[in-house]
């Protein structure tokens, strides 16, 4: 794994553009719903804070790991991206999660195909 990028799920390798490795459909070619969270400055943190925060995010996604299908966080532009399985309300409840740990991480938008 780079400095810029961590992934969660699936062990990808980091590099790779969002659009071409995030998955978009489930077996049975239903669409996943996507979000992405903003979490200021945590590039420039020092590295166990970064380490703390990857580690709470982590944590939280693996609670959810039956719906939560891909994680990306890069660090270079502060970012993660989650990829789930399309249910209502889900992305509140996954982004509400992560921001009881990461209080700072703030929702930029629900990505829904």
């Amino acid at each position: 794994m780079t400095d810029q990028e961590v992934s969660f799920f699936k062990g990808l390798m980091p590099g790779a553009p969002l659009w071409k490795i995030a998955p978009t459909r489930d077996e049975n070619g239903k669409s996943f719903s996507d979000f992405m969270m903003i979490i200021p400055k945590l590039k420039k943190k020092p590295q166990h804070y970064i380490d703390k925060t990857l580690k709470d995010i982590q944590m939280v996604l693996s609670q959810y790991s039956n719906v939560v299908v891909f994680a990306n966080m890069d660090l270079k532009i502060n970012c993660l991206w989650v990829s789930h399985k399309a249910e209502p309300g889900l992305c509140r409840e996954l982004s509400s999660a992560i921001r009881r740990y990461v209080p700072e991480a703030m929702l930029v938008g629900d990505m829904s195909r």
